[in-house]
């Protein structure tokens, strides 16, 4: 079928299968050659816009696999059987062919119409999957090479970005960019996914909430190349410490969750984990918003730790009190003379020297009960 897009724009016309599992957002089945698929279809990365609002949801470019996948494409003999999953905009037609054989109860037959956008103007697709392939095949030498798509109308930047978890859920994703995407998904997730929401929503309120200790020093996958050198923890690190907390009958967290209902109370969380990290930037404040290279608190065996003491220390502090801050200090004090973190040797771990100390559970683990065992010894000797 005739389809060439020129420099004043055109149609993309191609035959395409439609099948509708969801009548608002029906799927086709259809090709493009290397030089249209980017000519209609963007990449969307991840990134946040003045207010902060997270915009886009893919990772970065991945240069040696793209050039692996490039060598292979200007191979001598190919196939390239993975399809490209687009999401479409409203304004992509699909027109039924006439006749009885033409639908048989799953698909139907047709032409599908794509606008080629005239110089700047918006593009009418964006890559849900296959982000990599098609910048692969951008770069590869077949230009005219027919490659299988997979698409779906939506003009929601939710549902692309739920269905871009959903089709990498079992693909080694970085952790950030997923824990990131969580909590702007708003359909129901896989129970792996669902499980981590909230705690990466609380997550991107401690980075983002300028009363909190964690003020802008979290990485995130959307945080820009000249901000990264003052973000100096990772977010899977915070996740990770307030899943625990949140999950575990133990963690002072837990309490804020109803577990029959669903209803967690956001605002009582966050409260919580600012008064008690604010408290630790106190104590520990040549430790506090250096690189992990600089400073254990900073790395994720520091923030995991310290967290699990955080759910000692919590069940005894009254909120309500104006004192509540200076509780807790005074609680993290009996644990100060033992700590380590930005050098020496931890004496109670086998004088291990400080920047040792690794990201293992291992690690993680005899931290925490190094810390915990302090704190409690301190506690019943006074």
């Amino acid at each position: 079928m005739a389809n060439r897009k020129n420099s004043n724009g055109g149609i993309i016309q191609r035959r395409a299968l439609r099948i509708d599992q969801d009548v608002d957002h029906p799927l086709f089945m259809f090709t493009l050659t290397s030089d249209e698929l980017l000519q209609v279809a963007d990449i969307s990365r991840i990134s946040r816009d003045e207010t902060g609002k997270l915009i886009g949801y893919q990772r970065a470019d991945v240069r040696q696999h793209v050039q692996n996948i490039v060598d292979y494409l200007d191979s001598d003999s190919i196939i390239f059987p993975n399809s490209i999953i687009l999401a479409l905009s409203s304004s992509v037609k699909f027109k039924q062919s006439r006749g009885p054989s033409t639908d048989d109860g799953f698909a139907k037959a047709g032409t599908l119409e794509i606008q080629v956008p005239t110089g700047d103007g918006p593009k009418p697709a964006w890559i849900v999957d296959g982000q990599q392939r098609a910048l692969a095949l951008s770069k590869c030498k077949r230009r005219d090479f027919a490659i299988p798509v997979n698409a779906f109308i939506a003009d929601e930047v939710d549902l692309q970005r739920d269905q871009f978890l959903r089709v990498n859920s079992s693909k080694p994703l970085p952790r950030g960019l997923i824990t990131e995407l969580l909590p702007e998904v708003s359909s129901n997730l896989p129970a792996n996914l669902s499980a981590k929401k909230i705690p990466s929503a609380i997550c991107d309120w401690l980075n983002h909430e300028k009363t909190s200790p964690f003020f802008g020093i979290i990485k995130r996958a959307s945080t820009p190349n000249d901000k990264k050198s003052e973000t100096v923890i990772t977010d899977n690190s915070i996740v990770k410490m307030v899943e625990e907390s949140l999950s575990q009958p133990s963690g002072c967290l837990f309490p804020y969750r109803n577990i029959s209902t669903g209803e967690t109370d956001f605002d009582g969380i966050t409260s919580l984990l600012v008064v008690y990290w604010s408290a630790v930037r106190e104590v520990f404040p040549e430790a506090w918003g250096k690189p992990p290279t600089k400073s254990r608190l900073m790395h994720g065996a520091g923030i995991r730790a310290m967290g699990r003491l955080m759910d000692r220390i919590m069940p005894v502090i009254n909120l309500r009190e104006k004192s509540a801050k200076a509780d807790i200090i005074r609680e993290l004090k009996l644990v100060a003379p033992i700590c380590r973190w930005t050098s020496g040797r931890w004496e109670e771990m086998d004088n291990i020297k400080w920047n040792d100390i690794s990201h293992s559970p291992r690690h993680t683990n005899i931290l925490s009960n190094v810390l915990i065992r302090a704190y409690v010894q301190s506690k019943r000797s006074k």
